[in-house]
């Protein structure tokens, strides 16, 4: 029970997941006997997913759904109506009641019309009163807020609270906390995101590689620029130049500008002005290799893992393999490990972390044992970032076009996985 919810048996660890082992308790033990209940049961309880809940909620977004499609019905017989005694020279129909002037079919379809959009834009809602009589239903997601409360009422006794942000993936604390980007006038992105299928019996399936350069300029007196591209890749990666830029000009000098040299580029929004593509089956341009090896033994499987940078220009930095694990056979034992991992019991997977790997951090390894077959640890999926692009594609120098002066700019590159994984 225990392992399903903590990867070890410490004492931060009880800490931190000590609600749903309460939780997961009280479904085995009632009135002291213990209840005739196995893991997956254990989990669906403490879930709570209620069919009827997701039932209510698809009709009501029907029902929805189906108002506002009347309601658009109705503003445009109304509209038509008014365009048609307007046309025969007739007032335009109207609504009224109870001693109330009328209200012209015009304004009445415009309130509609209103309506409609006003409904379909994203409202806050109000916190809904509470009732003063006591209420013991059962209310599916709505102890986000009570435990909030609870976490505040504890920290002004003077408790101390881990917080929830240590579950999370790296990357996506990477993402929240990033330093900001001392961004000049005339400012870069080079981008590049990789998409690769390698065979567990080693073999590249497929690589593709899609990058771009996009330019944004502040400052209007910064409009009529050109941008040297330094290309030092030796892939044979397919390059193409936006229908505006001036391709003669890059095929000959490595520059990018316009094709009339008298307009300026757009200010205060993104232009991709280059872009290029590789595709290839070729095993030396993997840039992170993962090879997998399950082997059976008398109580399960002993997994070894094992990576190796082969780009040793590249650094890749909050990198995680995650390693699909059998359900309902318990976390599994780890052996040896380099950099750390974190075993998630919901979904079944073991995530290795790491936060470099880079020329001096080129390999690394895993092993564990558990319980289930060799098949069973794949797809492996791999995810990382890196401030630094696979082809050596670079903007060195920007200049104006009248009297070539340099103009002073910044650049962020990066370079981020669409999908790899190994199947």
């Amino acid at each position: 029970m225990i392992p399903e919810y903590c990867r070890a048996l410490e004492e931060n660890e009880i800490s931190e997941h000590c609600f749903d082992l309460i939780f997961a308790f009280d479904e085995i033990v009632a009135l002291g006997y213990r209840e005739n209940v196995n893991l997956a049961q254990i989990r669906t309880f403490t879930e709570m997913d209620s069919h009827e809940e997701k039932v209510f909620r698809a009709v009501r977004e029907t029902q929805e759904r189906e108002a506002k499609a009347e309601m658009r019905r109705k503003a445009k017989e109304l509209q038509q109506a008014r365009r048609d005694a307007e046309r025969q020279g007739k007032k335009a129909p109207g609504f009224g009641g109870f001693g109330s002037s009328a209200v012209s079919g015009g304004s009445t379809a415009a309130m509609i019309t209103e309506t409609i959009i006003e409904t379909d834009k994203p409202k806050v809602a109000p916190a809904p009163a509470r009732p003063s009589g006591p209420s013991k239903a059962l209310k599916l997601g709505a102890k986000g807020k009570e435990v909030d409360n609870f976490v505040d009422k504890l920290k002004s006794e003077g408790e101390t609270i881990m917080s929830s942000n240590m579950g999370k993936r790296t990357s996506e604390a990477t993402k929240v906390h990033a330093p900001p980007i001392n961004m000049e006038s005339v400012h870069m992105k080079i981008e590049e995101k990789i998409t690769l299928t390698c065979g567990r019996d080693g073999g590249l399936q497929n690589m593709e590689l899609h990058g771009m350069i996009m330019l944004r300029i502040s400052d209007d007196k910064f409009g009529r620029i050109r941008l040297h591209v330094e290309n030092e890749d030796k892939k044979g990666v397919q390059l193409q130049t936006h229908p505006n830029v001036d391709k003669k000009l890059f095929t000959a000098e490595s520059l990018i500008g316009l094709k009339n040299p008298e307009k300026s580029f757009p200010v205060n929004s993104d232009v991709g002005v280059l872009k290029w593509r590789l595709q290839t089956t070729e095993e030396s341009f993997i840039p992170l290799t993962i090879n997998c090896w399950p082997s059976e033994s008398g109580n399960g499987c002993d997994v070894n893992i094992e990576y190796e940078l082969q780009e040793d220009n590249l650094e890749l930095n909050d990198v995680i393999i995650t390693i699909p694990l059998p359900s309902g056979v318990g976390a599994p034992v780890i052996g040896e490990i380099d950099g750390e991992y974190r075993h998630d019991s919901r979904r079944n997977t073991l995530e290795w972390c790491l936060p470099v790997i880079d020329a001096k951090n080129k390999s690394g390894s895993l092993e564990f044992s558990i319980a289930g077959q060799p098949n069973d640890f794949f797809p492996v999926q791999v995810s990382f970032i890196s401030k630094r692009n696979y082809c050596n594609i670079q903007v060195t120098k920007v200049t104006q076009v009248d009297g070539n002066s340099p103009v002073r700019f910044s650049t962020e590159t990066t370079f981020l996985v669409d999908k790899y994984e190994i199947l």
